[in-house]
């Protein structure tokens, strides 16, 4: 009985990352010994994260529920500090315990939303819908023109279907790569991320919204039936169950079954799209790629209400809490940088010039590069 509550579960989890620790560790010893520098040694092992994680992603489908996702990124974290000073480690361990809170956070405020019993808002979003396309249902209209009859996909359903889950794929990748190769931008990129879902989670409590979906009478786990909106279908997983995906659009499906469903507005979905055109704007030269980039968000708010998930009113709102996380955070990191100056330039009159010009004071969540 001990044995099966210490292999299975978490627990088993926890034995396979020790016993990968302990074999990581042997490669490294070895691997120096052979007078392999420790660089070469974390490039490799991030090389063999990633095609472990891809081969990972056809064969069981992508990981998504919240212990997995911690998991998995706490790995990599470990593997991309291999070699490093023990400073750097406590903090790659500060950032992964930033990283934890904001998604249990995130998860508790979805607790707590259901908990709260405020109404449900259904009419009141179509309207606003009917409202921005000129008396139309966007969703209804978009799915009796362009939805092709069960069993048929279409071209543009297979690239609906890719960008509307790149949602899982492209802001957790940005973080990896951003925290390996430029922390200072990384710090910059989590605080507006965070930002994002806090302002987000909060109208998740105050304005619980049902999805066109739901709101079109579709079967939920907590019982509403509405009829706001004519029958619709919601397609999400068509087009990659076409291409031959299916273990992702059933871990997907699964991951539903957890999820908040009167979460939608705003549309996390299109936030997301949106953020990472943004943060990345002002690094772009080429004006038409950065016009070009702006597809994304558009063609994610477009998928989503072909979809069924989310209104346009939505995606806007999605938009609006991007714009205010980012507006926030310039300001606020303006006002530190004009402070670090000022601190910069009292040390340099008080102390005697000593030909260094080398400043290598760690980023944190209380300093920053500039913003945007």
């Amino acid at each position: 009985m001990l044995f099966g509550l210490a292999t299975g579960g978490l627990w088993r989890v926890l034995w396979y990352s020790l016993a990968l620790a302990l074999i990581v560790s042997g490669v490294c010893a070895a691997l120096r010994a052979l007078g392999v520098s420790w660089e070469r040694i974390r490039y490799a092992l991030i090389g063999v994260y990633g095609a472990v994680y891809v081969w990972w992603f056809f064969a069981n489908g992508i990981i998504i529920d919240r212990i997995s996702v911690l998991w998995s990124f706490a790995i990599f974290l470990c593997v991309a500090s291999v070699g490093r000073p023990a400073r750097e480690w406590l903090r790659t361990g500060r950032d992964l315990g930033f990283f934890v809170a904001m998604w249990i956070a995130y998860d508790e405020s979805r607790g707590l939303a259901d908990g709260l019993g405020m109404p449900v808002q259904v009419e009141s979003v179509r309207d606003i819908d009917r409202f921005l396309l000129f008396g139309t249902d966007g969703v209804v209209e978009l799915q009796r023109r362009f939805l092709a009859p069960a069993g048929t996909v279409r071209w543009y359903d297979v690239i609906a279907s890719f960008v509307y889950y790149s949602h899982f794929i492209l802001p957790p990748l940005v973080m990896a790569i951003l925290w390996f190769s430029n922390r200072g931008q990384w710090v910059r990129y989590m605080r507006r991320f965070a930002t994002v879902i806090l302002l987000g989670c909060t109208m998740f409590i105050l304005l619980p919204t049902a999805p066109p979906w739901m709101a079109a009478g579709g079967k939920n786990r907590s019982g509403y039936e509405f009829d706001a909106l004519p029958p619709i279908r919601r397609p999400t997983g068509n087009g990659w169950r076409h291409i031959g995906l299916d273990g992702f659009v059933e871990a997907w499906d699964t991951g539903r079954d957890w999820a908040n469903e009167v979460a939608a507005m705003p549309s996390l979905h299109s936030a997301y799209a949106l953020f990472v055109v943004v943060f990345f704007w002002p690094l772009i030269t080429p004006i038409w790629v950065r016009w070009a980039l702006l597809s994304y968000p558009i063609t994610m708010a477009v998928a989503l209400m072909y979809f069924g998930e989310h209104y346009l009113a939505d995606a806007l709102g999605g938009w609006v809490i991007v714009g205010l996380s980012f507006l926030i955070w310039n300001r606020i990191e303006r006002k530190l940088d004009q402070g670090q100056v000022s601190d910069d330039e009292t040390d340099i009159r008080s102390e005697p010039a000593t030909g260094d010009s080398i400043d290598d004071r760690e980023p944190s969540f209380t300093s920053a590069t500039a913003g945007n």
